[in-house]
């Protein structure tokens, strides 16, 4: 049942309450219904409601251009929660953006990566998830899959990663990690263990900020 039908049958039921109890427009009086009918169609008014109330909770989950997040995601090999959890941190699925580092675009590409990548115009939604879900996989695919490195590598290049074997000190680094895991699993991702890897490996002494992605 749709939430447009759940509704009006919603409506359908109280109507029909209201003129059992006396309450509707029925002339002459009515006889007001037995205890036990009157808790029936209140239940099936409960359950006849169920249904708004899920649909209200699963759309809360959605995302600007979902179609295009899952179909790259699909593509390359990467989960669409957290392909979305990451351009909800990069960009808050805002097209135009641009950081003071010159990233540009809902995937906030640098200029030369985006390039490389094959991305001619980091403002086109299309084309900015597409590199970005290139630019995570490949990041995935160097360190093994661990998401929590690859977000690292995603945010801080995959040199500071290498470097210090794992998610770099740097407390930007770290909320970056932390953030995008926790979005993912808000949209649905199991995340296999990486937000308690990235969690583990937050302890330490903290470093400035990082180096900005492509450069």
């Amino acid at each position: 049942m749709s939430a447009e039908a759940a509704v009006t049958r919603v409506g359908e039921i109280q109507a029909m309450l209201g003129a059992l109890r006396g309450q509707g427009p029925a002339t002459g009086g009515a006889t007001p219904p037995s205890t036990d009918f009157a808790a029936k169609l209140q239940s099936a008014t409960a359950a006849t409601a169920a249904p708004v109330a899920t649909a209200a909770v699963a759309g809360g989950s959605s995302t600007p251009y979902d179609a295009l997040i899952t179909e790259s995601a699909q593509r390359n090999g990467v989960d669409p929660a957290l392909l979305k959890g990451l351009i909800r941190q990069e960009s808050n699925f805002n097209p135009a953006a641009r950081s003071g580092a010159g990233a540009v675009g809902l995937t906030q590409l640098m200029p030369a990566t985006a390039a490389g990548l094959g991305v001619a115009d980091p403002t086109d939604p299309a084309q900015a998830i597409e590199g970005g879900a290139r630019y995570l996989r490949a990041q995935l695919d160097r360190f093994g899959g661990d998401e929590a490195k690859a977000l690292a590598a995603y945010n801080a290049g995959p040199g500071a990663v290498q470097r210090f074997g794992g998610v770099p000190p740097y407390a930007e680094t770290q909320a970056y990690v932390q953030r995008v895991l926790g979005y993912a699993r808000d949209y649905g991702s199991p995340l296999h263990g990486s937000l308690a890897s990235s969690q583990a490996s937050s302890s330490g002494t903290l470093l400035s900020n990082p180096t900005p992605i492509g450069s």
